[in-house]
């Protein structure tokens, strides 16, 4: 008789990737001492210590471990086509989908577009990562996320990537900027004043290309991995930025003005789309969130963005 559950093993890979029950109970939104008895459950049902307990390093897989949460990850894999293979009978959609989203424009997309499939399909059961776009690979690769919202940047050959959008760059300064009056604004005007670069894994990049490609080097003053503190640090005179999103208004976090000035010239823009491994829109979960996405945009469901 299988004395174990499926939700069990979900515990042990989560607690196996996050090294400690605390980071992985805020993974699965479960309570630390239900995931603590899971791991015990298991260890005691497989006759094995998978976990070294390290109290200043938290836990880390035994060599068994390591075997066995392969399998678990497996088994779980599976698990999720069996629910698929179901709802396409059936008809419906319904499972778990983990969803990742590049963090640059998380915060404007994300809340809207899961709200909105959460209510059309109820019985689907959401979790959401904001991640940057190694992180987005690595997670796709690991099976950690089943699709991500992201740009087309650096795409690897074993990931799918389905085109939504393309958005033009803009260059961003405070209200007073010497720039500030145009209404579209050059690199080669950009390159002789001091830059606040978004400093994230090709994001970067992408930006600083624009600047290669008149064999020029920006100024830069500030470096950032946050949107926020990006805007803030433009509307407070430490520089001009360039960004893909324009938020709802033109305002930086702590209420001052900014400029959003379209980028002349040949600029290529970033296309936003859904990024997912090669097979894994074969899922019904999968399909109705890219279908979805697609109609939301058609509808205005992508706040500021298209439609």
């Amino acid at each position: 008789m299988l004395r174990y559950t499926l939700r069990q093993l979900e515990y042990f890979v989560a607690v196996g990737e996050a090294g400690s029950i605390a980071q992985a109970s805020e993974k699965v939104n479960v309570s630390s001492p239900s995931i603590s008895a899971a791991i015990n459950q298991l260890e005691k049902e497989f006759g094995l210590p998978l976990f070294v307990r390290q109290h200043a390093q938290g836990l880390s897989l035994t060599q068994a471990g390591r075997r066995m949460a392969e399998q678990a990850r497996f088994v779980l894999q599976e698990a999720n086509r069996l629910m698929d293979l179901a709802g396409d009978i059936s008809g419906s959609v319904r499972g778990p989908l983990s969803i990742g989203c590049l963090v640059t424009f998380a915060q404007v997309v994300l809340p809207s577009v899961r709200r909105s499939f959460e209510t059309a399909f109820p019985e689907v059961r959401v979790r959401q990562n904001e991640l940057n776009q190694s992180e987005i690979f690595s997670f796709l690769r690991r099976a950690e996320i089943d699709i991500a919202l992201t740009y087309d940047l650096g795409l690897p050959a074993d990931l799918q990537f389905v085109s939504l959008l393309e958005l033009p760059p803009y260059a961003i300064v405070h209200e007073t900027h010497p720039l500030a009056h145009l209404p579209a604004v050059s690199v080669e005007e950009l390159k002789n004043h001091p830059m606040v670069l978004l400093d994230l894994p090709f994001s970067a990049e992408y930006f600083l290309s624009f600047f290669a490609q008149i064999d020029a080097k920006p100024i830069i003053a500030e470096r950032t991995k946050d949107m926020a503190v990006m805007r803030s640090l433009v509307a407070n005179g430490f520089g001009y930025s360039i960004a893909n999103v324009r938020p709802l208004n033109d305002y930086s976090p702590d209420g001052k003005a900014l400029k959003f000035i379209p980028l002349a010239g040949p600029v290529r823009p970033m296309r936003m789309g859904l990024l997912m491994s090669t097979n894994a829109d074969t899922t019904s979960v999968v399909r109705a969130f890219v279908e979805h996405c697609r109609d939301q945009l058609q509808s205005g469901g992508f706040p500021g963005l298209g439609g």
